[in-house]
Parts: structure tokens; C-alpha cells; sequence
């Protein structure tokens, strides 16, 4: 079953050619990273922060420029590292921009600018980011149960894995996940 998963989800542990030229500090690499994943990674900033997006997004590079020798790509890719930056980030600025005094609406005029429900983006960076640690099979068995609509016989039918399996796997995951986000909340 391992070696299942692993066929279909193959993970190159060696760096690619991007990864090592950043990790070396190699003249050039930001702008190919930046070239590489900049849309990815504007493209979720701005469904984090709306219109200051480009602002996290220049923070996001930078700060990967500066921790570039902590990205280790055995533990993941250089893409999923930066949504990681990214989120962190979005999490950073958002925070902040709730602690800001507001200016009342008759001295900017009116407002068409909603922003963004902070808890909420916040529990759902810490779902997506507790998502992706969990293991692989317990992962899939989530993600199609929850992403697709899979019924449990649907999802064992399509992994090829025991009823009784996959309920085990989705009980265990979503008990992961609920214990993140009550700790992210504090309880």
C-alpha cells in the first residue's frame, strides 16, 4: 500500500536546479524564483489580504531571500515553502491591520472596501496548513471526502483501500485538524 501512495505521489528529494542556485545565493536566482512563483504567490495574497496583496506578496520574497538557507527541500517544495512565507505573512499583516485605530467612515467618505473577517482567514490558513502535515493517505481520504463529496465506499473504492480503512484514516484526520484549530484558538 506504501509503495502505492508513493508511486502516485512521487516526491524528488534532490533539489531542482531553482532550488540550488537560491540555496547557494546564486546572482539571479531571486528573480527566476520570483519569476517562477511570483503569480502563485500574489494570487494568494491577495485572496488573504484584497488590495494590499502586493505589498505582502514583495514582503513574502524578501523574507525568503533572507531565510533562504533554512529551506530544506526534503521537506517540501520551494513553491509550498513560499505559500507557507505567504501565509504567515498574510496572517502578520492582517493582525496588524486589526490592531490599527479606524478612521471614521465621514472623514474617508464612503467605503465600498470590506475587510476581511481576520479569525476567519486565520482558521482557514491554519486548516490548510495542519491539512498539508497530515500524512499522505489520511490526507487523500480528507481532501476527497471533503473537496470531491466522496462518500467512505467511494473513497475506498477509488484509493483501493478497506472500508474500514478509510473511516479510520478520516476520523484520525479530522481529529487532527480540529485539534489545531482549537489550539490556534486558544482553547
Amino acid at each position: 500500500m506504501l509503495t502505492m501512495v508513493a508511486e502516485r505521489y512521487p516526491r524528488i528529494v534532490h533539489p531542482s536546479p531553482l532550488e540550488q542556485r537560491l540555496m547557494a545565493d546564486e546572482q539571479g536566482a531571486l528573480r527566476e524564483v520570483f519569476d517562477a512563483y511570483g503569480p502563485m504567490v500574489l494570487g494568494l495574497c491577495r485572496k488573504l489580504v484584497g488590495a494590499e496583496a502586493e505589498d505582502v506578496a514583495q514582503q513574502v520574497f524578501l523574507d525568503a531571500w533572507k531565510s533562504r538557507g533554512r529551506f530544506d527541500p526534503e521537506r517540501g517544495s520551494l513553491g509550498a515553502w513560499l505559500a507557507r512565507i505567504a501565509r504567515f505573512k498574510a496572517i502578520d499583516h492582517l493582525r496588524a491591520s486589526s490592531r490599527r485605530p479606524s478612521v471614521p467612515s465621514a472623514e474617508v467618505g464612503e467605503s465600498l472596501s470590506v475587510e476581511p473577517d481576520v479569525d476567519a482567514v486565520v482558521d482557514q490558513m491554519v486548516l490548510t496548513r495542519a491539512l498539508e502535515e497530515l500524512p499522505l493517505a489520511r490526507r487523500e481520504v480528507v481532501e476527497l471526502g471533503f473537496y470531491e463529496g466522496l462518500t467512505h465506499p467511494e473513497i475506498a473504492e477509488r484509493l483501493g483501500l478497506p472500508l474500514g480503512t478509510v473511516k479510520s484514516h478520516m476520523r484520525r484526520g479530522l481529529e487532527a485538524l480540529q485539534r489545531e484549530l482549537e489550539g490556534s484558538r486558544g482553547h
